[in-house]
C-alpha cells in the first residue's frame, strides 16, 4: 500500500564534503533522509567541517553536519530525528538549519 507521500532526495550543497564524516555520524544520514522522505522534503546537507562553527564544535572533529530546514513541520521533524538517533546525538534547531552531531561522551 502506498501512502501517497512522495519522498524527497538527499542533496549536498556545492562545496560541502561529506567524505570525512566519521562512521557513526555518517550512518545517521540514512535515518535523517528517511524522516525527510516521510515528510516529502528534500534533505540538503549544508555544512560539515567547512564554514564557521563555535570553537570545539563537533563539526571540526568530523562528527557533525547541518541540514537545511524543511519547508514545513521543522519542530516535529527535529523531534523525530532526535528520537530516531538516540541519546549520543545532539539535534538542535537553529535559526536557519538543523544541527546534528554525534558525541560519544553522551
Amino acid at each position: 500500500m502506498h501512502s501517497g507521500v512522495q519522498g524527497g532526495n538527499m542533496l549536498i550543497k556545492a562545496g560541502v564534503d561529506i567524505s570525512r564524516l566519521k562512521r557513526e555520524i555518517r550512518r545517521s544520514l540514512n535515518e535523517v533522509e528517511d524522516i525527510y522522505n516521510q515528510h516529502a522534503e528534500d534533505l540538503i546537507i549544508t555544512s560539515t567541517y567547512d564554514g564557521n562553527h563555535t570553537p570545539g564544535s563537533l563539526h571540526y572533529a568530523n562528527d557533525a553536519y547541518d541540514i537545511r530546514l524543511p519547508d514545513n513541520n521543522e519542530r516535529e521533524i527535529k523531534k523525530e530525528i532526535g528520537v530516531a538517533l538516540g541519546i549520543r546525538f545532539v539535534v538542535l534547531l537553529e535559526a536557519n538549519h538543523i544541527h546534528i552531531g554525534y558525541d560519544p561522551k553522551l
